[in-house]
């Protein structure tokens, strides 16, 4: 992609792998832990299949192949562009040598290239789904078909008619005893985890607010020119985060990790969403997405998070969730999802004003390359690999599913202009591209362009999506 295109989108987890894999080794916070060597393969080794070899895919492999004693090894790899898996298997395999094993008739092109790698794997072995989302559901299905373990990068589904194919997934692997892991790494971010006991244990008071904020300069979709791609299909699947039917669109693509802390916070999903959004006057950008997003949920029992997404350059910029007790207030993350965890003296979110701080000191290394102190990306994995040697449970998918839904409802109710409930979510069988199970370069467009290249944004009181 251009650089236009990529802006905004550059704060992603995992995509700046190929300049700082070589040094993960250095941010585990678990390098002394040994994992117990107790596998089924009769070698003893994890067998990966990397389904999406983007940055994210590749990202998501040094994490794997970085956990301690975790004696896994790259054996698949699947995409439906050859420059891409190419140069995720010549990086990969340059940073961690033997590790990767992926012989010529082990690399699969193609829609259903990733049926062919999780083929190549056996029981207690994982598939890693690192796709746009999109296509996150039939992979998954078929995966668990299979009997494999998985790691599913967020977000899951573009739609309510998604989501409910990764719940009903996710159980047919509970019943299966398989492990799933989700790409919410906060999750596992022990600074986070440290202020969570607080909350349960009635630092803060009752929570009465949240408020979370990912703003950033942003940066948008220009039409496609005659000498790109042939096939316009291709062209919108290689730009996915532009379109809601490939990633879910810009906003769920980033916000999904604070909506997933705004419910973790409140141990709760929301009852119902409302919110405001759009497009700037004249905006060059000719994607679906919106430039900004203001959505406020609610809960049962009545407490509010506020979640804002803006993406217009000039402007003020934050990335950071807060919150509110009855007794004091929170920061609960920090730039770049790092771990800025310290509770404040009563409801002046001040530096002066902290009473308690989790001890984590920001600097270039966390802020720069996604590294620092108990990094989330490398706890996540930590966990799955520990739980498959071990034989314990873990399985993510239908909670990462729902906050996945609460994303869904809140950019629903901006598109829309309506109030979405949760139970309206939960009963929708809405999808962008009912299709997505046999598409493939020769299938219709799940969403065309305009006359003049773009892809119209959706229009508030004419639009529906759940």
């Amino acid at each position: 992609m251009k650089k236009e295109e990529l802006s905004g989108a550059g704060s992603l987890s995992r995509r700046g792998f190929l300049t700082w894999s070589g040094r993960l080794a250095a941010g585990s916070a678990l390098a002394g832990v040994a994992i117990p060597r107790v596998h089924a393969a009769e070698d003893n080794t994890i067998r990966l299949a990397l389904i999406g070899c983007g940055g994210r895919g590749s990202g998501a492999v040094a994490n794997a192949l970085t956990v301690p004693n975790g004696n896994a090894k790259l054996f698949a790899m699947a995409d439906v562009f050859e420059q891409r898996l190419t140069a995720s298997h010549k990086n990969l395999s340059r940073e961690f040598g033997d590790a990767v094993d992926v012989t010529a008739d082990r690399q699969f092109l193609g829609f259903d290239a990733y049926r062919k790698a999780i083929d190549c794997l056996r029981p207690g072995d994982v598939a890693l789904l690192t796709t746009h989302s999109g296509f996150r559901p039939p992979h998954l299905e078929y995966a668990v078909q299979k009997g494999v373990n998985v790691f599913m990068e967020k977000s899951f589904a573009p739609d309510p008619g998604g989501i409910k194919r990764i719940i009903r997934a996710g159980e047919a692997a509970e019943k299966k005893n398989l492990k799933i892991a989700a790409g919410l790494m906060c999750r596992h971010s022990p600074a986070r985890q440290a202020l969570i006991k607080k909350i349960r244990d009635g630092e803060l008071g009752d929570i009465q607010l949240i408020r979370a904020y990912r703003m950033d300069a942003g940066g948008g979709l220009r039409p496609r020119k005659p000498e790109e791609e042939k096939n316009e299909l291709m062209w919108q699947v290689r730009r996915a985060p532009w379109f809601l039917w490939g990633s879910s669109g810009r906003f769920i693509g980033l916000m999904v990790h604070q909506i997933d802390e705004c419910c973790w916070i409140k141990d709760a999903w929301p009852i119902s969403a409302h919110g405001v959004g759009g497009r700037i006057a004249n905006s060059p950008d000719c994607s679906e997405n919106h430039d900004s997003y203001s959505i406020e949920y609610t809960f049962a029992d009545g407490a509010k998070a506020m979640v804002v997404g803006r993406y217009i350059p000039n402007c003020y910029n934050e990335f950071a969730t807060f919150a509110h007790g009855t007794k004091c207030a929170a920061q609960f993350s920090g730039n770049i999802h790092a771990p800025t965890v310290h509770t404040y003296k009563d409801q002046r979110v001040n530096n002066d004003n902290i009473s308690w701080n989790y001890g984590y000191k920001e600097d270039s290394s966390w802020s720069t390359r996604f590294r620092g102190k108990e990094s989330p990306w490398q706890e996540e994995w930590n966990v799955l690999l520990a739980a498959i040697r071990n034989d314990t449970p873990h399985n993510e998918a239908k909670r990462a599913a729902y906050s996945d839904l609460a994303s869904i409802m809140g950019r629903a109710a901006v598109h829309s202009g309506k109030i979405i409930t949760w139970d309206e979510a939960m009963a929708s069988d809405f999808q962008f591209c009912p299709y997505i199970d046999t598409l493939d370069e020769t299938s219709p467009l799940p969403v065309k362009a305009n006359a003049e290249g773009c892809y119209l944004p959706p229009v508030p009181g004419a639009w529906t999506e759940v």
